[in-house]
């Protein structure tokens, strides 16, 4: 590795370290992954050349991956398993929404099919621009218009919900695991394992899929071996928003206007149409709406949020 990589790749965490510690000094919502984009989409489209960490985005996968897994204790197993046709429905709905507002992206901002589609499929930002990259769209436009839609969900959903007047309720207690640096580093090492063997049957997101699987088998078990300490889910944050604000390019510029608008549009779209669906499944199934709402809003995996909505 030259020196001038070295120094892109130093620039580039140094870059995402000082946009996480100013939205976190200015408390909104997700810090850790809105700073970090919005810090290095300046200064990429600015014409710097800066880069992610090599694996910076497996390392993030991973941590998110575990993270995530570490909710599905047995309770949430079991009322997973009795809401799956509800969990079902409500997943073909928001396939079928996005889809839509691909054929609408794809019009409105003069784009391929694959870049449309992988913009605007509800799911992690990384993991549609890994997606994307292997399909042929063009990464930085589909790292852009999840960034958007990251901010604007995040942003508008949680007044969406108050609005509404729900808030959520004092039913769910979260298992107070403590941490051990054994039990994670099992989780880890079993996880990293998974995604490698996931990895060989060439499907995508081994990093995601293959330890997300692993841990939600591990705690759904009843083993609980470690919490994950909060600085490395902002980390991984960190490391994911690094990885997607390297995409970004200056000679992207020229046709952003016209794009971004069109992701506005779209996101609304898909924001409207969302919240009149979740509306209609609570009403078929006597689920809350607010709760559909947030499983069905197109952010992809801010659990980060649901955790600070569930403690109002």
């Amino acid at each position: 590795m030259n020196h001038r990589k070295v120094a892109a790749i130093a620039g580039g965490l140094a870059v995402c370290a000082a946009g996480g510690a100013l939205c976190t000094w200015l408390h909104t919502p997700l810090p850790w992954m809105i700073g970090p984009l919005g810090a290095m989409a300046l200064v990429q489209f600015g014409g710097a050349s800066l880069e992610a960490p090599p694996f910076g985005r497996e390392a993030g996968q991973t941590t998110i991956a575990v993270a995530l897994g570490l909710y599905f204790t047995p309770s949430v197993a079991r009322e997973v398993l009795a809401h799956a046709p509800t969990l079902a429905v409500a997943a073909l709905g928001v396939f079928v929404v996005g889809l839509l507002a691909s054929l609408l992206l794809a019009k409105v901002a003069r784009v391929d099919a694959a870049t449309a589609f992988f913009s605007s499929a509800i799911g992690g930002a990384a993991e549609m621009v890994n997606l994307g990259e292997r399909n042929g769209a063009l990464v930085d436009r589909v790292a852009l218009a999840h960034s958007i839609r990251l901010l604007i969900v995040v942003t508008t959903v949680p007044i969406g919900i108050t609005l509404m007047g729900q808030t959520g309720s004092e039913d769910y207690r979260p298992v107070a695991v403590p941490f051990d640096t054994g039990g994670l580093a099992i989780l880890f090492a079993v996880g990293i394992a998974a995604a490698f063997a996931w990895r060989r049957t060439n499907l995508p997101n081994a990093f995601m899929m293959g330890p997300l699987i692993t841990t939600i088998a591990i705690t759904a078990a009843g083993h609980s071996l470690s919490s994950l300490p909060s600085w490395m889910s902002n980390l991984a944050q960190l490391l994911l928003a690094c990885s997607l604000g390297s995409r970004f390019q200056q000679s992207f510029l020229r046709e952003a206007p016209r794009f971004v608008a069109a992701v506005v549009a779209t996101i609304v779209f898909m924001l409207a149409t969302l919240a009149l669906f979740a509306h209609g499944l609570a009403w078929a199934t006597g689920g809350l709406a607010a709760t559909i709402m947030l499983a069905c809003s197109p952010g992809g995996p801010t659990f980060k949020l649901i955790q600070r909505l569930a403690r109002k």
